[in-house]
């Protein structure tokens, strides 16, 4: 397992931007959960509103865990949520959604003012609950994608296939963005006459035309697909369902992550009817069988923190470069963006490019 520091990305181990942290579902009113990402335990829980809330896992009073317990009198007289607010399972100090400590039940001394629970911006989008993560602190600086075909008639909502972690850093994952060498082998594409990636800001994009085995047999693929920050991939593709892959990957520990994958289906029915479910169930399990064969490659490779690179691979230096920024101050982030920004054509082309380079 290899790390940041071994990569060379930058001054701080975890990337900024948004990122998937739980299922929607996986939340009730009145059970907190208890997430570990970016090397730090933390609970997620939903208050009375409805409106979910994220904060550290340990109560700084004696640093019980707020969500790891089911025998506590707090947990039996479901007292652990009350209405926005959540109760340690210890000593029943209560926590607003602010963090701050808003009743200690047995004291009458003043709430000291260190009795307070860090705690981070989420949002619930699209059947998942999304963080903003920052390690200087800073709001966010680009809108976390608004999914609206989530939301349309026509389109089967997702339900999310939860991978599980993965023993590796989440730049081999970004690398596949660039990578165009490896459709052929992994995937069984065919004819691969478009490949190019544009670098804007803090979006990458690909775009693939190709036969793909694994998803449509002979059939021709069109793919446009393309990274929001360094976490959430999008992927539209063609065919006589149009659909749209999500794929979100959140770091656990430095050099751990947790991925999740799930599908859009557009059917010719407003309402979409349970055939229509079925054959969008069927299509999202081929779409994660696609993924799949890249994620035996990740659980199986050693790191690669030099790549060999040979003309013909794609950008990935580039890529990498990209990705850089996420790791470092914001202040640096348009350094590295300068030294990238533009189309890049591996093979063929699908736009009109403002900035054309043979990989």
């Amino acid at each position: 397992m290899a790390t940041t520091a071994d990569y060379g990305l930058g001054d701080q181990a975890f990337p900024r931007g948004w990122f998937m942290i739980a299922a929607a579902a996986e939340l009730d009113g009145t059970t907190p959960l208890a997430v570990r990402f970016f090397g730090r335990d933390r609970v997620l829980y939903r208050g009375e509103s409805g409106q979910v809330y994220l904060v550290d896992a340990y109560c700084p009073h004696m640093g019980a865990h707020l969500a790891k317990n089911e025998t506590s009198f707090v947990i039996r007289d479901h007292e652990h949520v009350q209405g926005e607010s959540i109760r340690c399972p210890y000593h029943g100090w209560r926590f607003g959604p602010d963090g701050k400590c808003n009743q200690i039940p047995y004291s009458p001394q003043k709430i000291p003012a260190a009795a307070k629970l860090e705690n981070w911006p989420v949002i619930e989008r699209a059947g998942c609950i999304w963080m903003w993560h920052d390690p200087e602190g800073l709001e966010p600086e680009y809108e976390l994608p608004p999914f609206e075909e989530y939301y349309q008639p026509h389109w089967v909502k997702w339900e999310l296939d939860r991978l599980g972690e993965l023993a590796s850093h989440p730049v081999e994952i970004l690398d596949n963005m660039a990578d165009r060498a490896h459709f052929e082998p992994v995937h069984g594409n065919d004819a691969v006459d478009v490949f190019e990636n544009d670098f804007d800001g803090h979006r990458v994009v690909q775009r693939l035309r190709a036969g793909h085995r694994t998803l449509q047999g002979d059939a021709p693929l069109e793919t446009d697909t393309w990274y929001t920050g360094p976490g959430i991939l999008q992927s539209r593709m063609s065919g006589q369902f149009p659909s749209i892959i999500m794929i979100a990957h959140t770091p656990v520990d430095d050099g751990v992550v947790k991925v999740w994958h799930a599908l859009l289906v557009k059917v010719p029915n407003a309402e979409p009817t349970a055939d229509d479910v079925a054959m969008a169930r069927a299509y999202q399990a081929a779409a994660c069988a696609a993924f799949a064969q890249d994620f035996e490659i990740w659980s199986n490779k050693r790191p690669c923190v030099n790549p060999m690179a040979v003309q013909g691979d794609g950008p990935i230096g580039k890529l990498r470069i990209w990705y850089r920024q996420f790791y470092n101050s914001r202040a640096r982030a348009e350094e590295f963006q300068k030294r990238v920004n533009g189309t890049h054509v591996t093979r063929g082309t699908l736009s009109a490019p403002f900035e054309q380079k043979v990989a």
